[in-house]
Order: C-alpha cells, then structure tokens, then sequence
C-alpha cells in the first residue's frame, strides 16, 4: 500500500504558506481600501486650496495692481524736445512707459498701427506735436495719452491728436469687447459638456462637432457686436473665424479633459477658463495694463489670446495676429491630443479585456 504524504501543518491546521499568503492578500485587500477614501478626501482637499488660491491671485492681482508698467510708446522728435519730456514722464511715473525712439510722425503711427506700441508722441522743431493714440488697442490708452498732450500743451506746444484705430461711434467706450469675455468661456465650456454627454464614445464626432459648433457661435456673435450694437467694424469674415477660433480653443481643451480625466478633467478645465484666464484676459483694458506678469500669462490662455486676436482683426487690419494665433492653435492641438490619447486608452482597455 502506498505512503501517502501529508503536508505539515502549523497549530490551527493550516500549511504554513497558506498563512502568510492569505494573510498577505488580507492585508492587500483590507488596507487598500481603507486607504483610498483618505486619499480621495486629501486630494480634494489639495486641489481644491490650489484652485481657489489660483482664482483669487487671478482676479486680485489684476484688480489691484493694474496700471501703467511698462507700457511701449513710440516715440520721435529731436533730442532736445524728447529728452526732457521723457524725463519728466519717468520722473512722475517710474517704469510706466518704455519708449523706443522711431524717425518720423509716420513711423510712430505705423508702430502703433502694427502693435508695436499703444501709443505715440511726435515734436517737432515749430513747437507742434502730435499724439498717436489707438482706441481699439484698450480703453485706458487713449486717455492717458490725451493727458500727455494736455501737458504738452500746458507747455506751449499746439498739440494734435491722431486716433488711428477709433473705436466705433455707436460703442465708443468699446463695451462690447469688455463683455465679451465670459461668453467666450461658456461658448467652449457649453459645446464641450454638450458633446461630451451626448456623443461619449464618439470621439471624431466630438471633434468635428466641437470644431464647427465654434465657428457658428464665432460667426453669431460677431454679427451681434458687428451688426446689432455696432461695437466692432472690421472685415465681418477675418472677424468671425479669429472668434470662432478662441471659442474652439476652449471647446477642445475641455473635451480633452473631460474625455481622459472624466469629470474631474471637466472640473479642472472649466475652472482654468472661467475663473483663471477670463480675469487675466485684459478684454476690457488690453493685455499691456495688467501687472507683470499676470498681463503675459494671460496671454498664453485662450480668452486673453482671443481678445486680442478679436482686437487686431477688427480694428488693426490684422496686424499682431501672430502670436494669438499661435496661442490659441497650441490650445486647440492640445485639446485634440487629450481626446485621441483617450481613445487610444480605452482602445486598449478593451482589447485587454477579450483576450481575457
């Protein structure tokens, strides 16, 4: 008859492996998830501190410490009447302008035009000058260098003043850009959270839809501000698509969160647009008046790049363009990048899954 083997076992009849490795899977099974809610609570916690932080920096700072700080000025005329005047503007503002010397009254007006500068003074030897001022560039510019040219002529200078990019008569205040801002940022957020909901595993549709939801709503608006209040007066076409195209950087940019990070993405993308890029937008002010360097991040997010995209088609013949657009094209791409990432993820996913 056969031995038969038994294996050894410890006091309460159990092998000895089998103790450490069902213990070992206890532990796995009951620490993780006990573990998980605490960790869900201190990213909440985290994230939420972060955020809140970041709106509060992006709505104060700007609020409180706007003004002129470094704002460029062409400026032209010879030595002996610019120095002092330059002189003097720094002794009365420290660092709130950066001139940079042009030849003639022509050349300041072209640096302004092609948004090198939000303004101009040009003297000249017969006791004129002229002040080159921008109205579509930003609703404080025009009235500080209307108050540099009242202080000319204090000094006995006949001073002209040239506005070479006039704000419209029926909205000479420019309000129709200054609100323009959260429509902005709910036109993305809106399509994204629609396209998103309805069409959830349809990530070319998303796309294309998102695409082309924005440049309906960029042609909309644009006929609203263009035709109905008379806020703007640009090329009515150039005008819609550099709209449409800050709305679709919006759009897309969600839809890529929300689609690889779920709500937690849509959260995080809703908040950087409508409470972190909106106020460093400068929609009302142009980007220049915002303290450093709130002005220039703003810039790089889709509202700020937007305004001034809508700003240079509409007023400057589409000089300054460059940069927005770039901006506002990264944002895009990114967005896209985020959407095909999550298909690819869930492309996998489900592969895994049959071959189990």
């Amino acid at each position: 008859m056969p031995e038969s083997t038994t294996a050894p076992s410890t006091a309460d009849g159990s092998a000895p492996g089998a103790t450490g490795a069902s213990g070992a899977a206890d532990r796995g099974t009951t620490a993780s998830p006990a573990s998980k809610p605490w960790l869900k609570v201190f990213g909440v916690i985290v994230g939420l501190t972060l955020a809140v932080s970041a709106m509060v920096l992006a709505f104060l700072a700007p609020a409180i410490n706007s003004g002129p700080h470094g704002l460029p000025i062409a400026i032209s005329g010879p030595a002996a009447a610019t120095e002092p005047l330059r002189a003097a503007l720094d002794q009365k503002q420290p660092g709130a302008f950066e001139f940079t010397e042009r030849e003639t009254l022509d050349s300041v007006a072209d640096a302004v035009h092609d948004r090198d500068a939000v303004g101009g003074i040009s003297i000249t030897g017969a006791g004129t000058a002229t002040i080159t001022v921008a109205g579509g560039a930003g609703a404080p510019y025009g009235p500080l260098m209307r108050g540099i040219g009242t202080a000319l002529e204090a000094q006995g200078l006949k001073v002209s003043i040239d506005d070479i990019a006039p704000l419209t008569a029926e909205d000479p205040n420019g309000s129709g850009l200054a609100a323009l801002g959260l429509p902005l940022a709910f036109g993305g957020m809106i399509s994204a959270v629609l396209l998103s909901t309805l069409l959830r595993h349809r990530p070319v549709h998303r796309l294309i839809g998102s695409v082309l939801a924005s440049i309906a709503v960029g042609f909309a608006v644009t006929a609203i501000l263009q035709f109905g209040f008379g806020s703007i007066d640009g090329d009515y076409v150039l005008t819609s698509l550099a709209l449409g195209l800050g709305v679709s950087a919006i759009s897309l940019f969600v839809l890529g969160m929300e689609s690889l990070f779920g709500y937690a993405g849509l959260g995080i993308g809703g908040i950087t647009m409508m409470f972190i890029a909106n106020p460093l937008a400068g929609m009302a002010s142009g980007w220049q008046w915002l303290p450093d360097p709130w002005g220039f991040i703003g810039q790089l997010l889709p509202i700020g790049a937007s305004g001034t995209l809508l700003r240079s088609t509409a007023f400057f013949d589409g000089h300054g363009t460059g940069m927005p657009v770039l901006v506002l094209g990264c944002w895009a791409a990114l967005g896209i990048l985020l959407v095909g990432a999550s298909a690819i993820r869930k492309r996998r996913a489900r592969a895994r899954a049959r071959a189990v």
